[in-house]
C-alpha cells in the first residue's frame, strides 16, 4: 500500500551529475577515504581522526559569515575601501592585504570566504572585471601564506604547534623569514599587473541595520575567540546556531555544508594512511632524505593539511615540516584546501573562464613555491 511514495526521491543522472560536478572536491576526498577504508577497516582508533575543533570553527565562522552576508555588511564594506581609494592599483593591494592580514587572525579558509566576495563585489561594480582572475589568485596566495606566521594561521598551524609543543616565539621565528619574503612577491605582482587606473562606485545610500550588525559581529568576535583557543569550542556550537535560529535562519542554510564533509573525508583517509605499514616505512626514509622538499611535494598532491597530520607520525624535525607545510600550500589546485574555496568561487561567478583561470593559476603559485623553497634551503644551508 506504501509502494508508490519512494519514486518521490528519484535523481536523474543530469542532476547527479550536476552535484559531483558543482562539489567534485569533496567527492575526491570520499573516495579517498573510502579507498583507505578497505584496507583499514573501521575501528575504535578512526575516533581520533576528527579534529572537532577545526570543524567547529569552520561551521561557526561560515554560519556569521553567511549572516553579515545577508546584511550586506561586506558590500558596504567593499564600497568604503574603493571609495576610499580611487584607484584599481590601490584597491587590488588593499584587498590582497585585508585577505592576508584576515588569515592571520581567522585562518586561511575564512579568510577567503569572507573577503573574495568582497574581491567580487569591488571589480564588477566598478567594471574592472580583467583583473577578476589576477585578484582572487593574488588574494588566494595571501591567504595561503598569510596565515604561515602565526600557529592559528592555518589549520595544519594549529595542528603541528600542538602536536610537537612548539614554543609560540620559536614557531614565530621559524616562519618569519618566508613570510616577510612572501609579503614582498605579493606586493610586487600586484605593482606590476595592475594598472594606476581610476575607478568608479555609484554612490547609494545604504543604511547597516545597527542591531543585527552589532549582533552579528559579536557573534564573529565568539567565532575568532575560540580559534585562539580563548573560549571552548562547545560554547560556541551551542550558541551560535541558537542565536541564528532566530536572528537569521537562512544563514544557516546557507553554510557550506559540503566543505565541511571535504575536512571529514580528508581526515579519515590521513589517519588511515599513516596506520598503513609499507606506506610509514617509505614516509619515513624519505623524510630522512630531506624534510622540506618531501613536505612541499606531498602537499602538492595530498594538499597541506593532510600532509601535516600525516607526515608529523614520521619525522621530529618539525622547523622543516613546518616550512614545507606552509611553502607546499601554494602550487597545485589541491595543495591547499583554501585554493579549492576560490576555485569554486572563481568558476561558479565565471562560467566558461576555468581553463584560463586554471592557467594563470598555476603559473603564479608554482613561480611563488620554486621562489620560496629555494629561499627555505638556502637557509637551511645557510644555518
Amino acid at each position: 500500500m506504501f509502494h508508490h511514495s519512494a519514486h518521490h526521491v528519484h535523481l536523474s543522472p543530469s542532476a547527479l551529475v550536476q552535484i559531483i560536478k558543482k562539489n567534485i572536491v569533496m567527492f575526491v576526498a570520499l573516495l579517498a577515504a573510502l579507498v583507505t577504508v578497505f584496507i583499514i577497516p573501521p575501528d575504535r582508533e578512526y575516533l581520533g581522526y576528527f579534529d572537532v575543533k577545526t570543524l567547529t570553527c569552520l561551521f561557526c565562522v561560515l554560519a556569521v559569515v553567511c549572516a553579515l552576508k545577508n546584511i550586506q555588511f561586506f558590500y558596504i564594506l567593499a564600497k568604503k575601501i574603493v571609495q576610499l581609494f580611487k584607484n584599481a592599483r590601490v584597491a587590488v593591494l588593499a584587498l590582497v592585504y585585508i585577505t592576508f592580514i584576515g588569515s592571520m587572525l581567522i585562518a586561511n579558509d575564512m579568510a577567503l570566504l569572507t573577503f573574495l566576495p568582497l574581491g567580487f563585489l569591488v571589480l564588477d561594480t566598478t567594471g574592472k572585471r580583467k583583473y577578476m582572475a589576477f585578484t582572487y589568485i593574488m588574494q588566494n596566495i595571501a591567504a595561503n601564506l598569510g596565515g604561515m606566521l602565526t600557529p592559528f594561521g592555518n589549520p595544519q598551524n594549529l595542528y603541528l604547534y600542538s602536536f610537537f609543543q612548539i614554543p609560540t616565539l620559536e614557531f614565530m621565528r621559524i616562519m618569519a623569514p618566508p613570510f616577510v619574503i612572501s609579503v614582498l612577491l605579493i606586493t610586487v605582482c600586484c605593482l606590476i599587473f595592475v594598472k594606476n587606473e581610476p575607478l568608479q562606485m555609484a554612490d547609494e545610500p545604504i543604511r547597516l541595520p545597527l542591531g543585527r550588525t552589532v549582533l552579528y559581529l559579536l557573534l564573529f568576535v565568539l567565532s575568532i575567540a575560540i580559534v585562539f583557543r580563548g573560549i571552548p569550542y562547545g560554547i560556541g556550537l551551542a550558541v551560535i546556531p541558537a542565536v541564528l535560529l532566530f536572528a537569521d535562519r537562512k544563514a544557516l542554510k546557507m553554510v557550506d555544508y559540503p566543505l565541511l564533509l571535504t575536512f571529514v573525508f580528508f581526515f579519515v583517509f590521513a589517519g588511515n594512511m599513516a596506520r598503513i605499514e609499507p606506506v610509514r616505512r617509505l614516509f619515513s626514509w624519505l623524510l630522512e632524505k630531506n624534510t622540506l622538499i618531501f613536505s612541499v611535494l606531498s602537499c602538492q598532491i595530498i594538499s597541506n593539511v593532510p600532509s601535516a597530520i600525516l607526515l608529523s607520525q614520521f619525522t621530529e624535525n618539525y622547523s622543516q615540516l613546518l616550512l614545507g607545510v606552509n611553502i607546499g600550500g601554494v602550487g597545485t589546485l589541491i595543495a591547499s584546501l583554501a585554493s579549492l574555496i576560490t576555485f569554486r568561487d572563481y568558476t561558479k561567478r565565471n562560467p566558461g573562464k576555468t581553463g584560463s583561470y586554471v592557467l594563470l593559476f598555476s603559473a603564479f603559485n608554482f613561480g611563488f613555491l620554486i621562489l620560496l623553497t629555494a629561499f627555505a634551503l638556502v637557509g637551511q644551508w645557510l644555518f
